[in-house]
């Protein structure tokens, strides 16, 4: 690997992690060309990736530094002030989005846990499951977006809404999907804006991310430095500048634009996928 592939895999991963596209097809299929994904020893190029991740998580982090600053501690005051709130629903905006932030992550944590072993397999490199997942959920985001009334804002976000977008977060278990993808599709469903719906989704990725780059960073079966340690610095610190802008571009290309330019990208890109398999471009 050289030091601007690791720049180009970095810029890859900033922005395709939070744009609903998927930061797995893009790397898996970058990955294939430039020949860095050994078939016998996937572990590798997942520990790697893995390491690059802190990079996007770093983003979201400082993106979203004051929101998370502020609700945790107005959260933590009314607590001390009133303790526990019988009724939740009751509480103020902070307690509850800080609630539902933590109902949403509660399936993808379950679901991590439970799917570890397959995580690490081939089968999250395959690209005709990718292929599929990039198509099938582009048709379902275009359903969300053609249903969707767009009507509710972040302050309508109930506890059973928390639950139903975590529950479509378990998706992104699903290589092609985006995790991105999945919460904001469920949000749109959910009749909530398109904003408020990236906005929850990127809030919801922070617990997510965290835990996931926590778990992946002690379970690394595999040397993440067998790329170069430059490499994988460079790659870190591009992912995290890349994935700040692509939080930013996101949330104000939705207050007045639709999401249907993701689906015909993810559309194009799944056949794509598909008809480079069929010819013998590239190996499922």
């Amino acid at each position: 690997m050289t030091a601007l592939q690791a720049a180009f895999l970095g810029l890859l991963q900033g922005l395709t992690e939070f744009l609903p596209v998927s930061s797995t097809a893009h790397l898996t299929l970058v990955a294939r060309f430039l020949g860095l994904i050994d078939a016998e020893h996937v572990e590798s190029w997942t520990s790697f990736l893995a390491v690059v991740q802190l990079g996007t998580l770093a983003a979201v982090l400082i993106y979203f530094f004051r929101d998370l600053i502020s609700v945790t501690t107005k959260a933590a005051i009314e607590v001390r002030n009133q303790g526990v709130t019988r009724n939740l629903l009751r509480s103020s905006p902070d307690v509850r989005l800080l609630c539902s932030l933590l109902i949403g992550t509660i399936p993808i944590g379950l679901a991590g846990v439970a799917s570890s072993g397959l995580l690490h397999g081939a089968i999250t490199k395959n690209l005709m499951v990718i292929s599929a997942s990039l198509i099938v959920l582009a048709l379902l985001l275009w359903i969300a977006e053609k249903t969707a009334r767009h009507a509710r804002d972040m302050d309508a976000i109930t506890f059973v809404d928390a639950l139903v977008i975590g529950l479509a977060q378990m998706l992104a278990l699903i290589p092609g999907s985006s995790r991105s993808g999945t919460t904001i599709t469920a949000g749109l469903f959910l009749n909530l804006k398109r904003h408020a719906a990236a906005r929850f989704s990127f809030l919801l990725s922070v617990p997510a991310v965290t835990a996931s780059g926590v778990h992946e960073l002690l379970s690394l079966t595999a040397d993440p430095f067998r790329f170069g340690v430059a490499n994988l610095i460079i790659a870190t610190l591009v992912s995290a500048i890349s994935g700040y802008a692509a939080i930013a571009w996101l949330l104000k290309f939705l207050m007045n634009r639709t999401t249907m330019v993701f689906v015909w990208y993810r559309l194009g890109l799944g056949v794509i996928i598909l008809l480079m398999i069929s010819i013998g471009m590239v190996e499922p």
